[in-house]
């Protein structure tokens, strides 16, 4: 399918602009390290290596699960197991790992944070610290060229125009980003989390939480079949084919969901609603709404946009588990209504340090003009803000948005 143009490409006929200064929260330290891919060290070696690891062997996993053992290895029991640790996993990523430790959406207490970091973990998706400050770079840069994981743009600007650059772009996003070695630059994100003793533990055992991940489904496979085929069935269907099929409805909110859907709302990136993804990744597939409203627990806005991993969050607060849940109001919604003009404008924005703690990132009060509105290219020079420098980054709490009780949020 055609691209559509990134936002810093001039539009046809036009001149070019001239080149906006750097995003707030970027210095020209991370600049240069995010455009220098080629000098790989020893330490980018190792996470190439493991990564690589970490998506070929579920693959592979999964490749022989369906070749052999499709039909008669796959019993109920060990479907069950399957699906149960499927779910949990990807609730640790969807609730525990995005909305809870990166957005702030909501509160809990220590143990229930315990829980959905080891969950998470055991996803295989990384650490949940370095998970966490990786995901607000994304927000803060979303789709241009310090993202991560855009398929609109790499370390080297736009991927082009064309289907080849589509695809390029797309196994980019999904996990082609994974293969760049370390990701510099995250601590600026991570400071708050780092101050959190439960994070920083789960983080540090994160080695652990992946073997129990594997562990678990095998001795649960044994348990019920009475059997050491049994064991492996439970280690391979809800162990590495669960990891498989986990990693990819997840990859696919970062690649399909920026290219194909919807945009109900203004976001100034690619960010689009879309519905097979939204309902297999509970809720998350519903991604133009998230970033256009990132503190917001509830990312199903509309009545039919199913959310299961908000259900989970309302099921929490019920039980006086989860607090503080911060959603959006109608007029909200109302605001930030968009119709597929506003996107993408062949402009390049300023990212105030506002951005910061709209996307869950607390930093200290700006001064009223640092908070200003994105500002264009085209603007002068003397009404560009100043970047706020990395150190100005504390671990405070800041209100990101009004807080309200789900009972108040239309549909």
């Amino acid at each position: 399918m055609p691209r559509l143009p990134h936002r810093s490409e001039a539009a046809p006929g036009t001149a070019p602009k001239r080149a906006a200064p750097e995003p707030l929260g970027t210095d020209a330290r991370e600049h240069d390290l995010t455009h220098h891919h080629d000098d790989v060290s020893p330490a980018d070696t190792k996470v190439r290596v493991i990564n690589l690891l970490a998506i070929l062997v579920p693959f592979a996993a999964f490749i022989i699960a369906v070749t052999f053992f499709w039909g008669y290895a796959l019993t109920l029991p060990i479907f069950i197991i399957m699906m149960v640790m499927g779910i949990a996993t990807a609730f640790g990523i969807t609730v525990g790992f995005h909305r809870l430790v990166t957005h702030k959406s909501f509160e809990t207490i220590a143990p229930v944070r315990f829980l959905f970091a080891v969950l998470g973990s055991m996803a295989v998706q990384g650490p949940v610290i370095e998970w966490a400050a990786t995901h607000r770079k994304h927000h803060q840069h979303s789709d241009d060229e310090h993202d991560p994981h855009s398929p609109h743009s790499g370390a080297h600007g736009s991927w082009g125009q064309g289907i080849r650059a589509t695809l390029r772009g797309a196994f980019h996003a999904h996990f082609g980003w994974l293969l760049m070695g370390h990701r510099r630059g995250l601590g600026r994100y991570s400071k708050d989390l780092r101050e959190d003793p439960v994070l920083v533990a789960v983080s540090r055992q994160f080695p652990l939480w992946v073997l129990a991940g594997l562990v678990i489904p095998a001795v649960l496979g044994g348990l019920f079949t009475q059997s050491w085929i049994g064991v492996l069935q439970g280690f391979l269907w809800g162990g590495l084919v669960r990891i498989f099929v986990v990693h990819h409805i997840t990859w696919s909110v970062n690649s399909v969901c920026h290219i194909w859907g919807t945009h109900p709302f203004r976001s100034h990136d690619h960010s689009r609603n879309n519905a097979i993804v939204g309902i297999l990744a509970m809720g998350e597939g519903w991604h133009n709404n998230h970033h256009a409203f990132p503190t917001s627990a509830r990312h199903g806005l509309r009545w039919w946009e199913f959310d299961a991993s908000y259900m989970l969050i309302r099921t929490l607060s019920f039980f006086g588990l989860a607090h503080r849940i911060r959603t959006v109001s109608a007029e909200q919604m109302r605001a930030k209504r968009s119709d597929m003009s506003d996107i993408p404008a062949p402009v390049e924005f300023i990212e105030p340090p506002a951005r910061l703690r709209e996307i869950g990132v607390p930093v200290t009060a700006p001064t009223e003009a640092a908070v200003a509105e994105p500002i264009a290219a085209s603007t002068t020079e003397a009404a560009v803000a100043e970047p706020i420098a990395a150190s100005t980054i504390e671990a405070r709490p800041v209100e990101l948005d009004p807080i309200r009780s789900a009972d108040q949020l239309p549909g």
